[in-house]
């Protein structure tokens, strides 16, 4: 494989996020979404990551293979300090390193924005994931049982944490 890039994600790149984006709708991983999004959607989501709330993607030879962003976590001002993150990856390059290196970037991205923690929430289920979180210092906060509902299951949500000062 050639080296993978993380670089600040352009407009230019929305097509390849929303594939990626909706992989992670279909195959129930990631995410309480149960419809996939389309092109308007994901302008409409770009739009709003200006100023502190980054996007990156990871490239690989001129293709998008993984995206991660720091998003708003509540628009009260007492969390100001706090970003929500997503990390998704395209399915044939799960497991490979790539999310590591866009959490270790998006990290360092959070810290230059003065955000001091990063939470993030995922299935309990999602052992994938939650071994790159626990490895980059995120722990287990809690688990919200019955958050939500996934093809007509109640399923729990796992909240996890990483402080960043």
């Amino acid at each position: 494989m050639s080296e993978i890039v993380i670089r600040t994600a352009a407009l230019s790149d929305i097509e390849d996020i929303l594939i990626i984006y909706n992989e992670g709708i279909v195959d129930r991983i990631a995410t309480l979404e149960t419809s996939t999004k389309d092109e308007q959607f994901m302008f409409d989501w770009f739009s709003r990551h200006t100023d502190r709330f980054k996007v990156i993607v990871a490239d690989l030879d001129g293709k998008v293979v993984g995206w991660a962003s720091l998003n708003q976590y509540n628009s009260r001002q007492a969390y100001d300090g706090v970003a929500d993150l997503s990390v998704y990856i395209k399915r044939e390059f799960r497991g490979v390193g790539i999310g590591g290196k866009l959490l270790s970037s998006i990290e360092g991205l959070a810290k230059e924005n003065d955000f001091h923690k990063i939470v993030l929430f995922t299935f309990p289920f999602n052992g994938l994931g939650q071994g790159l979180y626990k490895k980059k210092g995120f722990r287990e906060v809690g688990v919200f049982h019955n958050q939500g509902k996934l093809d007509g299951e109640f399923v729990d949500v796992m909240a996890m944490e990483k402080i960043l000062i």
